[in-house]
């Protein structure tokens, strides 16, 4: 049987409930065609976390992998499976950290290395495997089951400096400068960990509205981290002043709210105070930005656009030539764990045409939105095209990114009509070949809905990922959803 082409055949009807998107094994995202759903995925409710064949693989252990687990679980106790010792290790580390009194031991299961966690654990060996994305990938879970073969060191090791090769010339720097990672997060694990060799035992600094793991990696998993929204620099300055931060963290733009700062002035005021700056070009990417003059380290979820099929977790670090801890930030990188052999031939793969794809992921983005910022049942469109700042960091010809977000005028019961009435596929992720829209704050923020809608972000907010579908054939999906 062929995979379903979500481009024609979305997922996005109550029969849908479940289906991995895309149509494969590894699928990062599933689908949650209904509000209901999305409800009813946040409160556990037992019908509907059956129905899931996947799940994003942060938000929890891939089928795959418990498959490779379950001969060993114990009722007591959850294991954990990670790629290398070392990852596993700053896992029991993270829980021991949390609680001192909690058990756990680290079990070699077909290769993988799982850490066993008892119940006092088990919370925060949850959030460190979401938090930091360090897990074992569901390639790797197919490999110890023998469903898949190894494929080789040596094809791994092609595939990753091809990689490397073809992110090297987006971003105009040497192979040397960039290390890959099991996901974004990761990404971000082995910068914070860079950073505080320089910078020990400080707090983050966190500016505009974060993507969740972002901001709960620094805040949970390191040394705390606090939040600064607004776009005022003197705010910005006595932050800095205030807090004396490890490291600056900032997203290129931010998700939901698609703004970003103003970066050549953030960098200058936390440069000339000693400290470092890491960003996050995951929506924006490095073919429409060029962050690296300013920041010292940059890293990206190569899961998304750049891979652009949904199907394969990785990440990417580049540390800046420009950077005044340039060498010592280089000679600082241990990674707790790589990308696998397997999940570097599926990205390499993947992201051959991602020059001539993500262009028209910005295009067909762009069009979206400025035909929803007609439509009289909207009351916002949030887009970088609007934001100065983004725009200040353009490369000549280049786009906003494949991502928007619209507020409907009539508050959520509109949006909960318009949601379950769109006929484009409804899940996590973004930066896919087929659109994906999801209600944002419901699913990133669902237990502190008041906080966000204090952080100007409604609990009704859609974000829609563009896809490559046509433009006009798409936007006819939105309009019957809108008139619905």
């Amino acid at each position: 049987m062929s995979a379903r082409d979500l481009l024609k055949d979305p997922a996005w009807q109550g029969s849908d409930l479940g289906h991995p998107l895309p149509d494969t094994p590894h699928a990062v995202s599933v689908a949650l065609p209904r509000w209901r759903d999305v409800i009813a995925y946040e409160e556990n409710e037992v019908a509907c976390r059956a129905a899931l064949q996947t799940i994003y693989p942060r938000f929890g252990i891939h089928p795959l992998l418990q498959q490779v687990t379950a001969a060993d679980s114990r009722p007591d106790s959850t294991l954990w499976p990670y790629p290398t010792t070392a990852a596993a290790t700053e896992a029991q580390k993270h829980c021991h950290r949390k609680n001192p009194k909690a058990h756990t031991r680290i079990v070699n299961i077909s290769g993988l290395f799982c850490l066993q966690a008892d119940a006092a654990a088990t919370p925060d060996a949850k959030a460190f495997w979401q938090h930091t994305g360090l897990g074992a990938s569901s390639r790797l879970a197919a490999i110890a089951l023998g469903e898949d073969p190894w494929p080789g060191a040596g094809a791994g090791d092609k595939a990753r400096l091809r990689i490397r090769e073809r992110l090297a010339a987006i971003h105009s720097t040497t192979t040397s400068r960039i290390s890959l990672h099991p996901a974004g997060m990761a990404a971000l694990h082995a910068a914070l960990k860079a950073v505080q060799s320089l910078r020990p035992g400080l707090t983050t600094l966190q500016l505009g509205f974060p993507y969740v793991d972002v901001f709960k990696q620094p805040q949970v998993v390191f040394h705390g981290g606090e939040l600064v929204q607004g776009d005022d620099l003197s705010e910005v300055e006595a932050a800095l002043d205030r807090l004396n931060p490890g490291a600056v963290v900032v997203e290129l733009p931010s998700n939901p709210l698609l703004r970003c700062v103003d970066l050549p002035a953030v960098c200058e005021r936390a440069h000339s105070r000693g400290v470092p700056v890491i960003a996050d070009d995951t929506i924006g990417t490095a073919l429409n930005l060029e962050a690296l003059p300013y920041v010292d380290l940059l890293f990206t979820s190569l899961t998304k656009s750049f891979a652009g099929r949904g199907d394969v977790m990785a990440g990417s670090l580049v540390v800046s030539p420009h950077s005044p801890w340039s060498e010592q930030l280089m000679g600082a990188l241990r990674p707790a764990a790589g990308l696998s052999d397997a999940d570097a031939i599926a990205l390499e793969q993947a992201s051959r045409d991602v020059e001539e794809r993500v262009p028209e992921l910005d295009h067909n983005c762009l069009v979206l939105a400025e035909r929803l910022q007609q439509h009289q049942a909207i009351e916002k469109v949030l887009h970088p095209s609007k934001c100065s700042n983004y725009r200040a960091l353009m490369r000549r010809g280049a786009g906003h990114g494949c991502l928007l977000s619209f507020v409907l005028k009539e508050g959520e019961t509109k949006a909960q009509r318009v949601y379950d009435a769109l006929r484009v596929s409804k899940g996590p992720s973004l930066g896919t070949g087929f659109t994906l829209v999801c209600p944002y704050t419901q699913l990133a923020h669902y237990n502190e809905l008041d906080w966000a809608e204090r952080c100007g972000v409604p609990s009704h907010l859609l974000r829609v990922s563009v896809g490559l579908e046509d433009p006009n054939e798409l936007w006819e999906r939105f309009e019957l959803a809108l008139d619905a």
